[in-house]
């Protein structure tokens, strides 16, 4: 894989990874229009933190973008169109672009809530064909994705990609792991978690996070028809 030329800020990630969703879920409509575009990076769903880009930012990060060949333009005959062009620099698979723009817009998440989130973008049959992918993605000598330590209070470790801030991305890397403040139970009294029990409460979390998604789904329908 060829690393991206530089890091990527705020705002250049959001629109890189609105293009990549949109090519997966509007293939129609892409390469994106301009104001398609302002539109998706301001979207109020599936947005981690939700923004308020006009055209003017979005044009001149694309400009930038352009310029370090990440983005082409595409004259067209009412207006000029977008599309990204890291998939190809990066050797993305359909399920590595799908997992890279759900970061790049939402942020470090879960393997669950990965495979939930994508589910637009990229059907994975299941949670090892999710972590299949985000572990080719960590390999080699410019690996793109990195594997948090663990929250306090969270079972289950984030993932996040190295496209942005390095200096941000390594105070994440290096946060305290999580610590326990209750004595742990002697070992004769201890129940290790079988492999079919840490499977199941994976599969809990995905599910909790596909009903969220489709609690925010029904709210943006019924804010459509005026309900």
């Amino acid at each position: 894989m060829t690393k991206l030329p530089r890091s990527l800020d705020a705002i250049e990630a959001r629109v890189l990874g609105s293009l990549l969703e949109k090519a997966q879920t509007t293939p129609d409509y892409y390469p994106m229009t301009l104001k398609a575009l302002v539109a998706a990076c301001n979207q109020k769903s599936n947005r981690d933190p939700v923004m308020d880009l006009d055209e003017d930012d979005v044009l001149r990060t694309l400009e930038r973008l352009k310029r370090d060949v990440m983005v082409w333009r595409t004259p067209g005959a009412r207006a000029e169109r977008w599309s990204e062009s890291i998939t190809r620099r990066l050797e993305l698979s359909d399920a590595q672009r799908a997992l890279i723009a759900v970061l790049l817009l939402r942020g470090p998440q879960t393997t669950g809530e990965l495979r939930t989130r994508t589910e637009r973008l990229h059907s994975f049959a299941d949670l090892a064909a999710v972590e299949s992918a985000l572990e080719a993605l960590t390999t080699g000598a410019e690996p793109i994705l990195v594997e948090l330590p663990r929250q306090p209070g969270h079972k289950f470790a984030r993932w996040m990609h190295r496209l942005g801030d390095p200096e941000a991305l390594e105070a994440l890397i290096k946060a305290e792991p999580v610590s326990v403040s209750t004595p742990a139970p002697p070992l004769e009294k201890r129940t290790p978690l079988t492999p079919r029990v840490e499977s199941l409460e994976q599969q809990v979390e995905t599910l909790q996070q596909q009903v969220e998604a489709l609690q925010r789904e029904l709210s943006e329908l019924k804010e459509q028809l005026g309900a």
